[in-house]
């Protein structure tokens, strides 16, 4: 069992992060093989829209100046895809957007590679914005054939510094219902 997750916070050590390995660490315990990015390190490149991958059909970018084409075959090769970002000005950040507008057109002309496999999404929030984050992300996911789960309280973690994520009592709680129905998909599967 693969968990392949892709954090769009540029802060290394910030609530999303944190966030992430705590769910992270809760599926290696589950025996399940994980890994995560942080898709700002990669200084994605926008889509042009060059129509390529289209027109090769192969799902792969044809931009190779970048890990793009690596995050995709990760994601082929995952069980579990894990997006997470924090709100920036009320939306996802504009690297991993990036990412989400170049994957998505590689997997939707290549045959949606990801069809099928389980998508979990998670956003932070200082003040708002993490509704929207959210939906962005299960919206990305449900346009590429993903199954995907939620949980009650939304997977919404409130924090203004580094470490308020743990303060989040309800955000701490749903990760961790998160964690468990992942497990519990999986194994039923």
């Amino acid at each position: 069992m693969k968990a392949f997750a892709i954090c769009g916070s540029p802060n290394l050590v910030g609530n999303t992060s944190k966030s992430l390995i705590h769910l992270l660490d809760y599926l290696e315990k589950e025996g399940f093989e994980t890994e995560y990015v942080h898709i700002y390190e990669d200084h994605m490149i926008p889509c042009n829209c060059c129509n390529t991958c289209e027109i090769r059909g192969d799902g792969r970018c044809v931009n190779e100046d970048d890990r793009m084409n690596d995050y995709l075959d990760k994601m082929r090769a995952a069980d579990v895809i894990i997006l997470c970002s924090p709100s920036y000005f009320g939306t996802c950040t504009a690297q991993l957007k990036m990412f989400l507008e170049r994957a998505g057109y590689c997997l939707a002309t290549g045959g949606y590679g990801l069809r099928g496999k389980l998508g979990v999404a998670f956003a932070t929030q200082e003040r708002d914005g993490g509704i929207t984050v959210f939906n962005e992300l299960v919206t990305w996911m449900l346009r590429m054939g993903l199954t995907v789960i939620g949980t009650d309280p939304l997977p919404i973690i409130n924090g203004d510094g580094p470490n308020d994520w743990e303060e989040d009592d309800k955000g701490i709680r749903a990760l961790d219902r998160l964690s468990e129905r992942i497990v519990e998909f999986i194994l039923d599967e």
